[in-house]
């Protein structure tokens, strides 16, 4: 286990208290474009994806195919699995990832977030003895309803380029967008604008694109097979929750006990499979010192 499945929440606290999180889902009813399931079920429209690549991209898609509903890539046995949200491929075989990110994350979680789910996409498309000469372009695109950079822009492109002279780009073929939804200053065509507010706060307007994509939303929350496809996703994730939640709490004692004992932090962390940051963390935030 390389890291704890929970996080204690103020300092001094007993080590049962550390582990209960709750785990909150909402009403079927007050899903929209930002939640997980319905941002899946919209993107599984292909005019309305190739609509928002074009957005995005400011490009005409001249068609996409999916590579795969809520794919699975695994690079090994140990490997944590990046379960892609919209995977699809366009008619020049290019490659696009798109997520919506509303857990707020720091620029370098994100950035790292994006390097994995790279690399992930990469040993995929390497399997079967393929040659690197093989890969093709790839873009990610994370639409985030918060800053992760802190500049106020709507979208942050990124390119590998080189540090000397900015123009000259290395052609590894990996292109990486954060969407800012809450982006101020116009920076971003009407279009991709459109769209940004809808997300951001459900404005509908007058863009065709944006009309369409909520036309979608109420379709998907009239259809009584996807809200039972919902319902169950939601039992499986607290079922999931509470196997997390038992196996944190086993393991937030353990290593309470062995802190109380005054046990190296170094055993501790070899012992339990934690890193010794953690198993330090976990010493101050529960008030334990030697």
């Amino acid at each position: 286990m390389d890291s704890l499945p929970f996080r204690p929440r103020a300092s001094k606290i007993e080590p049962e208290e550390a582990s209960q999180m709750p785990f909150v889902t909402k009403a079927w009813e007050d899903l929209t474009i930002q939640d997980d399931f319905m941002f899946k079920a919209v993107m599984y429209s292909k005019e309305l994806c190739m609509g928002v690549l074009e957005a995005i991209l400011n490009e005409p898609i001249h068609d996409i195919k999916y590579l795969g509903e809520e794919v699975s890539l695994k690079a090994g046995y140990a490997s944590k699995g990046v379960r892609l949200d919209v995977y699809v491929e366009d008619a020049a075989h290019t490659i696009y990832n798109v997520e919506m990110q509303v857990a707020s994350e720091t620029d370098e979680e994100l950035a790292k977030r994006m390097r994995y789910y790279q690399s992930q996409i990469d040993a995929e498309k390497l399997k079967s003895g393929r040659d690197y000469t093989e890969l093709r372009q790839t873009i990610i695109i994370f639409i985030c309803p918060f800053d992760p950079i802190g500049r106020g822009w709507h979208l942050y492109w990124y390119e590998n380029t080189c540090r000397r002279d900015a123009t000259l780009k290395l052609k590894d073929g990996t292109v990486k967008i954060i969407l800012n939804t809450r982006g101020t200053g116009e920076d971003i065509t009407p279009q991709l604008q459109a769209f940004m507010d809808y997300v951001n706060s459900g404005v509908l307007g007058t863009n065709p694109l944006v009309q369409a994509i909520d036309q979608k939303v109420n379709e998907v929350k009239k259809n009584e097979e996807a809200r039972l496809s919902y319902m169950t996703l939601e039992m499986k994730m607290r079922d999931a929750h509470k196997d997390g939640e038992a196996e944190g709490k086993a393991l937030m004692m353990r290593i309470w006990k062995l802190l109380q004992a005054k046990i190296p932090f170094a055993d501790i962390a070899k012992e339990t499979h934690v890193s010794i940051d953690e198993v330090r963390q976990i010493a101050h935030e529960i008030g334990v010192a030697y």
